[in-house]
C-alpha cells in the first residue's frame, strides 16, 4: 500500500472517530444522540464500502496488467524456443 493511501485511510478514519466523539458530547437528548450515532455509523460504512470497491477494482487493474505480462513472457519463451 502506497504511503499516500494509508495517510487518506488514517485521515478518514480519524475524521470518523473524532465525529463520532463529537456527537457523543454533544449537549443533545438520548434519541437525537443515538440517531446521530446511527447516521455517522452509515457514513463510515458507506466509507468503507466505498474503499472496498475501490480496492476491488485495483486487484481487477492488477490482475489484468499480470496477465498481460504473463502472456508477453510467454510470447517471448515462444520466440525463444
Amino acid at each position: 500500500m502506497k504511503n499516500n493511501e494509508k495517510i487518506l485511510i488514517a485521515l478518514g478514519s480519524g475524521l470518523a472517530v473524532g465525529g463520532l466523539l463529537g456527537v457523543l458530547f454533544a449537549p443533545d437528548k438520548g434519541c437525537e444522540t443515538r440517531k446521530d450515532i446511527a447516521d455517522a455509523g452509515k457514513k463510515i460504512s458507506d466509507n468503507v464500502k466505498k474503499a472496498i470497491r475501490a480496492g476491488k477494482e485495483r486487484c481487477e487493474t492488477f490482475t489484468e496488467e499480470l496477465g498481460k505480462q504473463v502472456s508477453r513472457v510467454g510470447d517471448k519463451m515462444e520466440e525463444l524456443v
